[in-house]
């Protein structure tokens, strides 16, 4: 009687031994927390203790770099004027693609360097782009403005280009269910029409103009007059419409059907620098494209350096400071565009300064350090390259500092720089690129 009664005992400490250890590792499987538990939970130390050792053991890889073990410094992100991959030895090279292009561009003045730059209200109507484009074509040659969008609400404002059109159906970021669109954001079809000029330059020896544009089945159109078949049937597709001196031309649509993207003015050397500007939007919109479709993009218009300046959108109120919906929805993202552009640098730029009213003063947002923070963990998680565009132009309260100088370099919303204030964030940009670029040894580093 008395060895069956130990049998039990046995037994009921083995069933609820099973119970404790099943709600132990469902606990932590399906993130279920009740703090009572918590404290007592039988693993939950066990896989604590494994991911602190494997956070400290871990460094970020760079993909196909040749340096990629090398240590690093995540603090690094807070100095202002650097380009960093936070390699802990400020002197290595850190855009080695972007530099061994321009290495030899500068050395043969052969073959183009294209330059994605993504952005959102900040560098609408081409503002700081238009000046870097400028500095990076001065030194390393090439002209025209780039791509333009095949309509634009904000062209009136915009110094480089004119883009007048009607008769377009447009898609967006912001259109429901839209799936798609190219990289500016915008895709277009319908019979419309438009009228492109290159105010970039006052003359040009000759100037390339190529459409880009999604499968044609069999589609044309009428450029300056003439009937040209398009005969791209990849999702994205670039076709060389015409190479002469003319800074204005005329694009009409022939077939309802045909996603058309935009034209892109080129010389045929140099540098060329694409603005793509998009109104209140923080990056993740890019979800909304899938990686097959950046592939072709890559495919056909081959970009060496992308950047992406955002950031200022997620400071919308006064207070917030949890930006970890931002770090999870961006992710895939960047993820995603290390895949679909395997060989391109890719550069985040941070946020600029916002300020708000607090108390009666106009005051540097307080959740600024946690997305310049945020930002930058983004970059060292992806392996990608940052910049500190907050630091560089003056850290806090910076942008009240702009608005307030005589002639002011930043609009009284105390979020935007204004033309002049973009201009010298352009400048400091260029810089700090060229800066990276002497870096660049040619004999000993290889491009990825």
């Amino acid at each position: 009687m008395s060895q069956n009664r130990n049998w039990r005992v046995v037994s009921l400490i083995a069933i609820c031994f099973c119970i404790y250890l099943i709600s132990s590792v469902i606990s932590l499987a399906f993130g279920y927390s009740w703090e009572p538990f918590d404290k007592v939970n039988l693993i939950t130390d066990v896989f604590k203790k494994v991911e602190k050792e494997e956070l400290i053991s871990t460094k970020p890889t760079v993909k196909n770099y040749k340096d990629q073990n090398l240590p690093t410094d995540f603090e690094l992100y807070k100095k202002p004027d650097l380009i960093t991959r936070f390699y802990k030895d400020e002197n290595i090279n850190t855009l080695s693609h972007f530099s061994e292009k321009l290495h030899q561009l500068k050395s043969t003045g052969k073959g183009k360097i294209r330059i994605a730059y993504f952005g959102d209200s900040m560098i609408e109507g081409d503002l700081l782009t238009q000046t870097l484009r400028k500095l990076l074509q001065s030194e390393f040659g090439g002209y025209g403005v780039g791509f333009l969008p095949i309509q634009t609400n904000v062209g009136n404002f915009r110094q480089t280009a004119s883009i007048n059109g009607n008769g377009w159906n447009a898609a967006n970021f912001m259109t429901k269910g839209a799936k798609n669109m190219y990289i500016s954001g915008f895709s277009f079809n319908g019979m419309g029409n438009t009228t492109f000029t290159d105010k970039s330059l006052k003359t040009a020896s000759s100037l390339q103009k190529f459409l880009l544009y999604g499968n044609s089945n069999g589609g044309n159109i009428i450029f300056n007059g003439s009937n040209i078949g398009l005969n791209g049937n990849s999702a994205v597709n670039k076709q060389l419409l015409a190479s002469d001196t003319l800074l204005s031309v005329k694009l009409k649509s022939n077939v309802a059907n045909v996603p058309l993207y935009g034209l892109s003015f080129e010389s045929e050397n140099g540098i060329i620098l694409d603005n793509f500007s998009f109104r209140g939007i923080t990056g993740i919109e890019f979800k909304k494209i899938d990686e097959d479709f950046l592939k072709a993009v890559q495919n056909a218009n081959d970009y060496d350096l992308i950047v992406m300046q955002y950031g200022v959108n997620l400071l919308w109120k006064p207070d917030t400071k949890d930006f970890s919906f931002y770090t999870k929805n961006m992710n895939p993202v960047l993820e995603k565009f290390n895949r679909a552009f395997p060989k391109s640098d890719i550069l985040l730029v941070s946020s600029a300064d916002r300020a708000f009213n607090y108390n009666g003063t106009w005051q540097t947002a307080t959740g600024v350090p946690n997305v310049l923070e945020t930002q930058a963990k983004l970059a060292f998680d992806n392996h990608l390259a940052f910049y500190n565009l907050f630091e560089s132009m003056g850290g806090e309260n910076s942008i009240v500092d702009w608005a307030s100088q005589n002639p002011p370099l930043a609009n009284k919303d105390y979020i935007h720089p204004n033309a002049k204030g973009t201009d010298v964030l352009a400048k400091k940009i260029y810089d700090a690129l060229m800066k990276d670029y002497k870096k660049y040894k040619p004999n000993t580093q290889t491009a990825k």
